[in-house]
């Protein structure tokens, strides 16, 4: 059994599947989940406080304003979820490792986590929060960043080539390295209200 946190004995999970008929025999039990599969549920302001979830995937499920007090996630992906106003600010930081694909993260926070390698792909992460948080050498992959917050943010060797609508300010986070392309480098100078149109006599 993989022990993530020293704590009194927990219900144990493994190699389990867990379905709306599942939930419906019984609901999810405060535990350690192990390479557990979640798919096409609807969690939404479900309390996963102290929860353990271990290599476990959650897949089309609704997760929306659940409480994730001391919650740990290790290599826990997420692929199509809706995460509205989700709190990982608010996990455990042991072991913390996960991955979005195709989700729906606005309002989110990932305040002050650490998330370095951490993969958004094709994710609307619209007015999430950054701030100081370690993303370096993270991938954000066709994603959507508009007013997300990066304040005393990691960037170092961040990927951010297909990313959009961002609004960064190189004096108030560490970029070094980090990758960008025109035109969405635009986001970078916003504070400068620079004008950044390609000239019409080059064309």
């Amino acid at each position: 059994m993989a022990a993530i946190l020293p704590q009194h004995a927990m219900l144990y999970f493994i190699d389990q599947d867990f379905t709306k008929a599942k939930l419906l025999e019984a609901p999810l039990q405060q535990g350690e989940y192990e390479n557990c599969s979640f798919n096409e549920l609807d969690l939404s302001e479900a309390d996963f406080s102290q929860f353990r979830f271990i290599k476990c995937r959650f897949i089309d499920c609704n997760l929306s304003l659940t409480r994730l007090s001391k919650t740990a996630f290790q290599e826990v992906q997420f692929k199509t979820c809706k995460m509205l106003g989700w709190r990982m600010d608010q996990c455990h930081e042991f072991g913390l490792s996960v991955s979005f694909e195709q989700c729906v993260l606005q309002h989110a926070s990932f305040y002050k986590k650490k998330l370095a390698r951490t993969r958004f792909e094709n994710c609307e992460l619209q007015e999430t929060d950054f701030s100081e948080c370690d993303l370096s050498h993270a991938e954000f992959v066709n994603c959507d960043l508009n007013l997300a917050v990066f304040s005393n943010t990691n960037l170092e060797k961040a990927d951010l080539r297909t990313a959009s609508r961002y609004t960064i300010d190189p004096e108030q986070n560490r970029l070094k390295r980090a990758k960008f392309s025109w035109p969405a480098l635009s986001g970078l100078l916003h504070k400068y209200d620079v004008d950044l149109s390609e000239d019409e006599e080059a064309l």
